[in-house]
C-alpha cells in the first residue's frame, strides 16, 4: 500500500509555516527518512515529504544526494536526535525563502 510519507512522520500545522512534518515517535540521529526531492533532467521533484518540510537556519534534518545513471535522488537524514513530536525543518537550498511580512 502507498504511502505518501514514513510510518514515523505525519503531518500538523507549523509555527513556522502553514503545514510541517513531525515526528509520531522519536527518531534517532542519521536515520534515513527517504526520497525528499528528485531531479531529471532540468526538472526538480519534490515528494510529500519534500513538499511539506519547512526550511529552519538550525535544521535537524539534510538532504543527501545520489546520482542513479541520469538523474539525482535526495534523502532527508535526521542530523540529531529527534523527539516525539519535535518538527523536523530543512535549510532550503532548492527555493528561495519569502518572509510573508515584508
Amino acid at each position: 500500500m502507498y504511502k505518501p510519507l514514513p510510518k514515523e512522520l505525519r503531518l500538523g500545522f507549523s509555527d513556522i509555516h502553514d503545514i510541517g512534518v513531525f515526528a509520531k515517535e522519536k527518531i534517532r540521529r542519521g536515520h534515513d527518512l527517504g526520497i525528499s526531492h528528485l531531479k531529471v533532467d532540468d526538472n526538480l521533484y519534490r515528494t510529500p515529504l519534500g513538499g511539506f518540510i519547512n526550511h529552519s537556519d538550525t535544521p535537524n534534518c539534510s538532504k543527501t544526494m545520489v546520482r542513479v545513471n541520469d538523474y539525482k535522488v535526495w534523502h532527508l537524514i535526521t542530523l540529531a536526535d529527534i523527539k516525539e513530536g519535535a518538527e523536523l525543518t530543512l535549510e532550503y537550498t532548492f527555493y528561495k525563502i519569502y518572509d510573508e511580512r515584508n
